[in-house]
């Protein structure tokens, strides 16, 4: 399988790509009627599917055959504050779908430096990770809010805020336990201030390490997505 489309209606009788997806299918790759094509819905399906009208504008196919991803046995919940630099943030949310995450939210920190996002571009992205990668499921995006209000809300199991903290001993790496329900903070480029991490401590979290290096926001984000994929293998 090189190419994976998106039809998240699919389950629902939308048996065509999407305009661009067709444009890709069609003049891209120039398939035709007969041959066989790979989608999903984002929700862990794939399906097996032959074209019946490779239009550029709605290229149709039926369903051949449904194969399930298999069930993990963790969850992994980023929420990050934005970078200043936009590309940043949108690098980490493509390298983190490739690597493997289930969903990704923004907060707004006391030392933000930028406190809003472009949502559906970042959703978009989002969606192409996934099927660069060739996974069967979109990770979650949610919209940004402030820290305090998220921080309410959340019910992970095992809530972790990163921190820089030289000496702090408690490495995510080794504290956090294979088969969990995992949320971690990312704080922006300042840092969380000592009244936000006193609250996230208050509210459940533990306060951990992600290794020696000061690390960008960003960087951060990703160690902490790939250390507790990491820790499942």
């Amino acid at each position: 399988m090189k190419n994976l489309f998106y039809q998240p209606a699919i389950e629902s009788g939308v048996h065509y790509l999407d305009p661009e997806e067709s444009r890709h299918a069609a003049k891209v790759l120039r398939k035709k009627t007969g041959d066989t094509i790979h989608v999903t819905d984002g929700k862990g399906n794939l399906y097996t599917c032959s074209i019946t009208e490779p239009r550029p504008d709605k290229c149709a196919f039926t369903i051949q055959s449904i194969e399930q991803e298999a069930k993990k046995s963790f969850r992994i919940h980023i929420a990050i504050a934005p970078t200043k630099n936009p590309d940043r943030i949108e690098w980490f949310v493509e390298k983190a779908i490739e690597v493997g995450i289930d969903e990704i939210s923004f907060i707004e920190c006391d030392n933000s430096e930028r406190t809003s996002i472009k949502l559906e571009r970042i959703k978009k992205l989002a969606v192409s990770a996934m099927k660069q990668s060739l996974k069967f499921s979109s990770a979650k995006i949610n919209s940004i809010k402030q820290l305090g209000d998220f921080i309410k809300t959340v019910t992970a199991a095992e809530k972790y805020i990163a921190y820089v903290d030289q000496s702090n001993p408690d490495q995510l790496a080794r504290v956090a336990n294979p088969s969990g329900d995992y949320l971690v903070l990312i704080g922006p480029e300042g840092d969380f201030s000592p009244a936000e991490l006193g609250l996230a401590i208050e509210t459940g979290f533990k306060k951990v390490a992600l290794g020696p290096s000061r690390l960008r926001t960003e960087t951060a984000g990703l160690v902490a997505c790939h250390t507790l994929n990491l820790i499942n293998l």
